[in-house]
């Protein structure tokens, strides 16, 4: 009589949940809703942080520098009062938050931001870097 093993994987089943809860399950809904932050540098010379934050206006995203770092906060708060139900107000917000640490050669002074279509987008420009200086190297004798 003729005995199959089969190795035991404990794993074997996670990629699969994996597969099912976040490519294509219960999570990928609220994936596809959470604003998402893109950050590079374009031609050596500026770096560029993109936040698609499509649920918020103008109105509600700030911009600062804060101690070497870029921070980026939305907020939104919506109130609806509805005298026909129930509930006195109903009340809800968001809020989107991300700091990113700058570069030394970023140039802070010249930082821009504009909003547009639902993107933030942020250029720092970056100052060139100072080219290495070559030491001379001299004999004892000199």
């Amino acid at each position: 009589m003729a005995r199959n093993l089969v190795r035991f994987d404990p794993f074997n089943g996670l990629d699969a949940l994996r597969r099912d809860l976040f490519d294509d399950g219960v999570f990928r809904s609220l994936r596809d809703k959470l604003p998402t932050t893109d950050v590079y540098i374009e031609d050596d010379k500026a770096l560029i942080i993109e936040a698609h934050l499509g649920n918020f206006e103008e109105n509600d995203i700030t911009v600062n520098v804060d101690r070497g770092a870029l921070v980026i906060q939305a907020e939104r708060h919506e109130k609806e009062e509805d005298k026909n139900k129930k509930y006195v107000i109903r009340e809800s917000s968001s809020s989107f938050y991300r700091s990113i640490a700058l570069p030394d050669q970023a140039d802070e002074g010249k930082i821009s931001a504009n909003f547009e279509k639902g993107v933030l987008k942020v250029t720092v420009p970056l100052a060139e870097a100072p080219s290495p200086k070559k030491i001379a190297i001299g004999t004892k004798a000199e």
